[in-house]
């Protein structure tokens, strides 16, 4: 693939179409959209990438990756509090959010690191600091393995970026031929049960209007169900040598600052996870909230942005 403009010019329609599409929660989403655009391999389209770039482009850089069914929404209250002093980045990965959502590509771990890597070389983001949920802990951390020398700090919550053998219930019945499909894409189940699962508090109506509002077609939630798909959990999965090259680099990291935060009451990602982490990462702060689910910045709230802010301002 190769880039076909640079982000953020020559593609006002683009913009205006998304800045319609937040206008139903603009009042929670205050920030303008962005769009980097992959080019077209041959016989395709090219991608369109949406992405939040707050704050100070001179600023130290924090890179806010989200996971399944979630989009950079999740991730508003931190963009607020930190992008008067950092540049936030938030993109959505292609499929979920506001980023395109082609019917027919490759929606593997591989490819979402190859997205990420260009956006982080097209916006000049260097020394970053990643700031890890769900998917993107295996997102991230395969954009770090490939690019050391661009990782500041890690700050990682209800995630993993190893391989296991441990899959819920409640998602390998996602994973079943026509029923996953059907349940994920026709009914989004996916989406709409972890608006009260993955929660401890229950969120606001106007919350969930935010959560779902990229996922309102058969569609529009194509990703939601090939992340689940693309869980690898053996060695004939396509994304289970990936996961392996990245989880074996992870001690690399051991020498930068990190912080772990976990919503100990998270069915997923369970505490287990956490411990795994602390394992990789003996030298990193953690920080547990135990009446917080797997949506950690919904639960935590401001608790949450303190533990965060303190965490930069300690390690600068």
């Amino acid at each position: 693939m190769t880039l076909l403009a640079n982000p953020g010019t020559g593609l006002g329609a683009d913009v205006e179409h998304l800045r319609r599409r937040l206008a139903p929660i603009a009042a929670q989403l205050p920030f303008e959209p962005r769009v980097f655009v992959h080019g077209a391999p041959a016989g395709g389209e090219a991608i369109r990438q949406h992405y939040f770039d707050e704050g100070p482009r001179d600023g130290e850089a924090l890179l806010f990756l989200h996971g399944n069914p979630t989009w950079s929404f999740m991730w508003r209250a931190l963009v607020r509090a930190f992008s008067d002093a950092y540049r936030c980045v938030a993109p959505d990965h292609v499929g979920c959010g506001l980023s395109d959502k082609p019917r027919t590509y490759p929606y593997t771990l591989t490819r979402h690191i190859e997205n990420l890597e260009r956006l982080v070389d097209a916006l000049g983001l260097e020394r970053v600091t990643l700031v890890l949920h769900d998917w993107g802990g295996a997102i991230g951390m395969g954009f770090a393995r490939r690019h050391p020398e661009r990782i500041a700090r890690l700050v990682i919550t209800n995630t993993a970026a190893f391989r296991s053998s441990r899959i819920p219930l409640r998602i390998a019945v996602c994973r079943l031929p026509v029923f996953g499909s059907l349940a994920v894409r026709g009914f989004n189940a996916f989406a709409k049960a972890a608006t009260f699962m993955a929660v401890e508090r229950p969120l606001t109506p106007e919350v969930k209007r935010g959560y779902l509002l990229p996922y309102d077609t058969y569609d529009h939630r194509v990703a939601t169900h090939e992340f689940v798909r693309d869980i690898p959990m053996g060695p004939s999965h396509p994304s289970w040598s990936e996961l392996g090259a990245i989880e074996e680099a992870l001690p690399r990291f051991a020498d930068r600052p990190a912080q772990i935060l976990w919503g100990e009451r998270d069915w997923c990602f369970t505490p287990t996870f956490r411990e795994r982490w602390e394992r990789v990462f003996p030298q990193a702060e953690v920080v547990r909230f135990p009446d917080a689910g797997h949506y950690l910045t919904e639960d935590a709230g401001p608790a949450l942005v303190d533990a965060v802010r303190g965490f930069l301002e300690r390690n600068p």
